[in-house]
C-alpha cells in the first residue's frame, strides 16, 4: 500500500533512496554521467549517519565493480553504479562476478558509447552485455526504479538465484527527470527484504574454495549451473512482484507488461522510457479504432521467451523498438524478440526500428508511423527489415 510519502525527485535520487531503504554494508562508487548524482547522494546519507555501511569512493570503475564482488564474497550486502563507457571498464568483473555468484545489485544510467563521444543515452551500453550473467532490468520511471532496487536484492539473493542483478535507467531521461515517487517506510522495506544470507562467502567455519580454475573436464558444469540459475530467476522474479504488490501496492507485472494488447493487431516492443510515450499514441490510435497496443520488456536476462510467443500468437505484426543496433545485422532487443517468434508455427510480420541513438527523441508522430508502417506491412506482405528513424543522411535504397 502507499505510504503517503512522496516525494519530488529525479531518477537518480530514487534509486539512492531505494539503495538507503535496502541497507547495504558496502557502497563502491566511481562517478560517471548521468549516474554521478546517485552515489553523490548516498555519500551524503552515510555521511550524514543516516545510513549505516562503508562508502568507498574508488579510482574507477573496474575497482568498484572489484570491490564489491570482494565484500560479497565475505557475506557483505554491496551497491556500485556506472554508465556508458565506465559499465564497459566493468565488463570483465562483470563476468567475474556472475561466475563466483556473487549478488551484486548494480544501477546502470544507460548512455550512449563512444565515439562518437556522447553524454546521451541510449541503450547500447548494457544491451551490449547481456551475455554476462547478470539479470538485466529496464525501469520505465522513477518510482518503478526505486521499487526495483528493493525487488533486485530480494532476487538476486535468493538461494536458488545468487547471482547478480543490473537495474537500467534511461540517461537524462529518467536519471534528471523530477517526478512524485513514493517512499516506503524502513520497516516495511525491513520486513520484506531479510538481512543478507548466502552459502557462498569465505568462512572459518564452513571453508570454501572461492574465485577457483577448473579444467576442460568441469567447466561445462559451473556454466550450466549459471544458465539454469538464470532461468530459475523467472518464478523468483515473479513471487518477488507479486510479494511486493501484496506488500506496497504496486506491481509491475513480472517479466513483462502488456498494454492494450488484449485483442491488438499490431504491437511495438520496446524498453524503458519510451514505452510511456508509446502509451500516449496507443491512447491516441485507439480512440481512432486502430487495434494497437504495447509490451514493454522489462527484463532482458532472463528472456521473457514465453510471454512474447504468447503475444505473437495473438497478433498479426511486431515491431520492436531498438536504442541499439548490433553493426552489420540488426537491434539487440530485436534478434532477441524475433528467435522467440520464429519458434511458434504460425506467421507474424515484423520490423525492427532502430531509433533513440545518443539520446534523439523518439516521437509520438514517428511511433504512429512505426504501427501505420505495421499495419501496411501486414496488408502489402512487406519485406521485414531494420529500418533506422530520423536519419539525417541519404540512404540509397
Amino acid at each position: 500500500m502507499s505510504t503517503n510519502n512522496k516525494i519530488f525527485i529525479s531518477g537518480d535520487e530514487a534509486v539512492a533512496q531505494g539503495v538507503k531503504l535496502c541497507r547495504p554494508h558496502v557502497i563502491a562508487a566511481y562517478p560517471i554521467t548521468p549516474q554521478t548524482i546517485t552515489v553523490e547522494r548516498l555519500s551524503e546519507m552515510v555521511e550524514a549517519g543516516e545510513m549505516e555501511g562503508i562508502y568507498m569512493h574508488v579510482e574507477s570503475e573496474h575497482s568498484a565493480i572489484s570491490a564489491t564482488m570482494g565484500a560479497s564474497a565475505v557475506g557483505a550486502r554491496t551497491f556500485t553504479a556506472s554508465s556508458s563507457q565506465g559499465l564497459l571498464y566493468m565488463a570483465e568483473g562483470l563476468h567475474y562476478c556472475s561466475g563466483g555468484r556473487w549478488p551484486v545489485v548494480m544501477m546502470n544510467a544507460n548512455r550512449s558509447v563512444a565515439l562518437p563521444w556522447s553524454i546521451y543515452g541510449d541503450q547500447r551500453d548494457s544491451l551490449s552485455l547481456l551475455d554476462c550473467g547478470w539479470i538485466q532490468v529496464y525501469v520505465e520511471d522513477a518510482q518503478e526504479a526505486l521499487d526495483m532496487m528493493i525487488q533486485a536484492y530480494k532476487i538476486a539473493e535468493h538461494k536458488d538465484v545468487l547471482t547478480p542483478m543490473m537495474v537500467n535507467l534511461d540517461g537524462f531521461i529518467l536519471t534528471h527527470t523530477y517526478e512524485l515517487v513514493d517512499i516506503p517506510e524502513q520497516k516495511m522495506v525491513d520486513e520484506f527484504l531479510p538481512a543478507f544470507e548466502t552459502p557462498n562467502k569465505m568462512s572459518f567455519e564452513e571453508p570454501k574454495n572461492l574465485g577457483f580454475s577448473s579444467k576442460p573436464d568441469d567447466n561445462t558444469e559451473f556454466k550450466y549451473q549459471q544458465n539454469e540459475a538464470m532461468f530459475k530467476a523467472i518464478d523468483v522474479i515473479r513471487d518477488v512482484d507479486q510479494e511486493f504488490a501484496e506488500k506496497f501496492g504496486r506491481k509491475y507485472y513480472d517479466m513483462v507488461e502488456e498494454y492494450r494488447c488484449e485483442d491488438a493487431e499490431v504491437v511495438l516492443v520496446a524498453l524503458g522510457s519510451v514505452c510511456g510515450t508509446i502509451r500516449v499514441v496507443v491512447d491516441k490510435m485507439r480512440a481512432e479504432g486502430k487495434k494497437v497496443g504495447l509490451l514493454k520488456i522489462r527484463y532482458m536476462r532472463p528472456f521473457p521467451e514465453t510471454e512474447v510467443k504468447d503475444l505473437a500468437r495473438r497478433v498479426n505484426a511486431i515491431g520492436v523498438i531498438d536504442k541499439d543496433i548490433s553493426f552489420g545485422y540488426e537491434g539487440t532487443v530485436y534478434t532477441n524478440v524475433n528467435s522467440a517468434i520464429s519458434k511458434i508455427d504460425k506467421y507474424v510480420y515484423k520490423s525492427n526500428f532502430v531509433g533513440g541513438l545518443g539520446g534523439r527523441d523518439i516521437t509520438k508522430d514517428e511511433i504512429e508511423e512505426m504501427f501505420d508502417k505495421l499495419f501496411f506491412g501486414v496488408a502489402d506482405k512487406s519485406e521485414e527489415k531494420v529500418e533506422f528513424f530520423s536519419l539525417n543522411v541519404e540512404t540509397n535504397d
